[in-house]
C-alpha cells in the first residue's frame, strides 16, 4: 500500500504540472486584466501602461508563467493583485471557514442518503420507494440559489428563527455555538443536493447486493433482517457508495461558490467571485492549484477507503 502511495503521488506531479499549464493559458485567454480595475480619472495611460510594467503584465505569457512556476517552488503564492496581500494569507484566512462548511455538508448529506437509500432499497416498489425516490429527484432539481433564497424568506425574513448570512452574528465574539447557528441554512442548502444524488447511488448499490446469495444464507441461518441489511450488505454495497461521496469533495468547492455568495459566508467559494471580478490573476491561480489537488487527493483517498471496505482489494 506505500508503495502504490508513493507512485501514485509522483504521478500527481506531472498530471498538476499540466493542469498549471491549462488554467493559466484560460485565465490570461479571458478579456481584461488586472489594470482595467484601476482606471480612474486621475490615471493617465502612461501610468496605466507603467503599471503593467511594474506588474509583468507585458511579458511573454511564457515568461509570466514561468515566474508564477518559479515562486511556487519556493513556496510562495505570490501577491494578490486587488488587495495586495500574500495569496497564501488570503486563502489561508478563508479555507477554515470552507471546509467547515463543506465537511458538515457532506456529513450531513450522507447520514441522509445512507438510510434513506437503504429504505428505498429493502422496499422495493413500495409507497416508501416512491417517496424516497421522488424526495432524490427534488433534491437534484432545486437550485442551490433558489433553495437558498428561498430558505432564507422564509426562516430569516418572515420568521427571524436563523441568520441569514454571515459567519458570527455582528457586534458578538461569535463562538462555537454561534457559528453553528449560522451554519445551519448554507449546510442544508447543499446537503440536500448531496442527498438528493446519493439516495438513487445507495438504492441502485443496496440492490444490487440485495439479491446475492450469501444474503439469501445469512437469512437461513437466523439473522436478523437488520444485521443482514446493515452489516453484510451494506458494507458490500460501499465500493460505488465511496466513489460518488469522493467526488463531491471537489465539486463542493464550485458549489460553495454560489451558496457562499447568498449566504455571504466568508470561504473560498466568496474568495473565488471576488478574484474572477477584479482579474486577479496570482488568487485565481492558487485556487484553481488547490480544487486540483484536492481531485487528486480525493482519489488518492477513495482508493485506500476501498481496500478498508472490502479486504480482497490489493494494490501493487
Amino acid at each position: 500500500m506505500f508503495v502504490y502511495i508513493v507512485r501514485r503521488i509522483l504521478i500527481s506531479i506531472p498530471v498538476l504540472l499540466g493542469i498549471t499549464i491549462v488554467n493559466f493559458l484560460i485565465i490570461n485567454m479571458a478579456p481584461g486584466s488586472p489594470v482595467d480595475m484601476m482606471v480612474d480619472p486621475n490615471i493617465s495611460a502612461e501610468q496605466l501602461e507603467l503599471r503593467k510594467e511594474q506588474l509583468g503584465l507585458n511579458d511573454p505569457l511564457w515568461m509570466q508563467y514561468l515566474t508564477w512556476m518559479g515562486n511556487l517552488l519556493q513556496g510562495n503564492l505570490g501577491y494578490s493583485l486587488s488587495s495586495f496581500e500574500p495569496v497564501s494569507t488570503l486563502i489561508g484566512e478563508r479555507i477554515g471557514p470552507t471546509v467547515a462548511l463543506m465537511g458538515a455538508s457532506i456529513v450531513v448529506g450522507v447520514l441522509i442518503a445512507v438510510p434513506f437509500g437503504i429504505i428505498s432499497a429493502t422496499r422495493q416498489y413500495s409507497k416508501w420507494d416512491y417517496l424516497m425516490t421522488t424526495g432524490s429527484f427534488l433534491g437534484i432539481s432545486i437550485p442551490n440559489f433558489f433553495l437558498g433564497l428561498g430558505l432564507i424568506y422564509i426562516f430569516a425574513l418572515k420568521n427571524p428563527w436563523l441568520p441569514s448570512g454571515g459567519m458570527t452574528t455582528l457586534g458578538t465574539e461569535g463562538g462555537i455555538v454561534d457559528t453553528l447557528y449560522h451554519m445551519v441554512l448554507p449546510v442544508f442548502v447543499l446537503a440536500i443536493g448531496i442527498a438528493g444524488k446519493k439516495i438513487r447511488y445507495v438504492r441502485a448499490s443496496m440492490l444490487e447486493i440485495l439479491g446475492q446469495d450469501y444474503l439469501r444464507t445469512a437469512r437461513a441461518k437466523g439473522l436478523r433482517e437488520f444485521v443482514v441489511t446493515n452489516r453484510h450488505a451494506l458494507r458490500n454495497a460501499l465500493i460505488p457508495i465511496i466513489t460518488v461521496v469522493g467526488m463531491e469533495i471537489p465539486l463542493l468547492l464550485g458549489g460553495a461558490v454560489i451558496t457562499e455568495q447568498i449566504f455571504q459566508w466568508p470561504g473560498i467559494g466568496q474568495l473565488t467571485m471576488q478574484s474572477i471580478m477584479s482579474r486577479d490573476y496570482p488568487t485565481m491561480m492558487a485556487l484553481n492549484l488547490l480544487a486540483a489537488v484536492m481531485v487528486l487527493f480525493s482519489n488518492l483517498v477513495m482508493d485506500i477507503l476501498y481496500s478498508v471496505a472490502d479486504p480482497r482489494i490489493k494494490y501493487n
